[in-house]
């Protein structure tokens, strides 16, 4: 591989990971939560940014060292979790590609005018487009960072003609009013939950960029990928406070879209529309590409027609969305169990991290295995009082 190919991998591995992440739920609790803590959303987002490296770093670089995929590490770990782990996976994946089709069809809704299970079908049909190149992973890595930079740079622009109060948000970042423990488990579940933090790791492995000469060249693109999908939480973070602090009460139906359509009316929910387009078919193809990259080394004909089996991921998860719809109670469920995969897979990992037969001669840093042992009990717990919570009501 050239030097120049190998960077671009590198850059979109970070990107496919950063754009998996930022999905139309990111920007709904980026909204919510902002409008709720105000400028001290500042320091959960700092809290989750150190989190989120913490767990990353660390999936990243065994993934690398082992040249296995997760789902193949936590097998050799504990014979059958794979196979769970590839399961938790799978479901998560598909049930949130549901959420992320109706993201790209409400996108195309506001930018066409046309119904939004059309504007469904018509971003599956795009997403599929993708996976029908020869060089599907070469087009997967562009489109993720043309994607990843319009979303930015629009943002940007909101966030700069709402004048947020830049100096109380920098001092809330360091020294908050208020604090919520629940926000920061939904941010770090978000960003580095369920299949996310996987995609980048697996496309690097397929790309060949593996072993323990490749890790400095891995954890670079671990940390670049987290502060991609970071500057995406700040902007909007910053536009939503602009806004919010001007007295403005986001919609509830769409809260992103507030301060998008207040600085610029109707030109503003065009561009809110080309976002969330963009945030929703990233995450469509980061989900599918990442699901079954958990289920192709089951079986030879899985990994020989794997873009044929991304693509049936696809159509499923539109032709859900268009006939049925987003079930909530299967959304919010899942993505209680999303949050708890991330212990159980990174738990794993740094188990796997000391164990020879696995990564061989390598030497795991011990502050990764603190920070990462420090992002499982908190995500473990916190995750399994929401899981109570929710079984609680269900039977009330």
């Amino acid at each position: 591989m050239s030097a120049s190919n190998r960077r671009n991998v590198l850059l979109g591995a970070a990107f496919l990971m950063a754009t998996s992440a930022i999905g139309p739920g990111f920007l709904t609790q980026t909204a919510t939560f902002t409008e709720s803590l105000l400028a001290s959303f500042g320091f959960v987002i700092l809290v989750s940014i150190l989190l989120d490296i913490g767990a990353q770093l660390n999936i990243w670089r065994i993934i690398a060292v082992s040249e296995k995929r997760a789902q193949d590490i936590a097998n050799s770990v504990l014979p059958g979790a794979g196979y769970l782990l590839a399961f938790l996976i799978v479901i998560g994946g598909l049930a949130f590609n549901i959420g992320n089709v109706g993201g790209a069809g409400l996108g195309l809704n506001l930018l066409m005018g046309i119904t939004p299970e059309t504007g469904a079908l018509l971003s599956g049909a795009v997403a599929i487009g993708i996976f029908l190149f020869k060089e599907a992973g070469r087009a997967m890595d562009r489109f993720a960072q043309l994607m990843g930079f319009v979303m930015i740079a629009l943002t940007v622009y909101v966030a700069f003609k709402a004048s947020p109060p830049l100096g109380e948000a920098v001092a809330r970042t360091f020294v908050p009013e208020k604090l919520d423990a629940m926000a920061i488990v939904t941010l770090v579940g978000g960003t580095v939950g369920g299949y996310i933090t996987f995609a980048g790791a697996h496309r690097l492995l397929d790309a060949g960029i593996k072993g323990e000469q490749a890790l400095p060249e891995v954890s670079r693109s671990s940390i670049t990928a987290i502060l991609i999908a970071s500057v995406m939480r700040m902007v909007l973070f910053l536009a939503v406070l602009g806004v919010v602090s001007q007295g403005v009460a986001l919609d509830p139906k769409n809260p992103a879209s507030t301060p998008f359509q207040h600085v610029a009316g109707n030109v503003g929910l065009l561009l809110f529309g080309i976002v969330i387009w963009a945030a929703s078919i990233t995450s469509v193809i980061g989900a599918a590409y990442t699901s079954v990259s958990f289920i192709a080394g089951f079986h030879p004909a899985i990994e020989r027609h794997r873009n044929k089996v991304i693509i049936a991921f696809i159509v499923i998860s539109t032709l859900i969305l268009a006939t049925i719809g987003r079930p909530a109670q299967v959304l919010v469920l899942v993505g209680t169990l999303n949050g708890l995969i991330l212990p159980v897979s990174l738990g794993l990992i740094l188990l796997a991290a000391y164990r020879s037969d696995i990564v061989g001669d390598y030497r795991h840093p011990v502050w990764m295995t603190v920070c990462g042992a420090l992002v499982v009990i908190a995500m473990a717990v916190l995750s399994g009082i929401t899981l109570v919570k929710y079984i609680g009501t269900l039977m009330g």
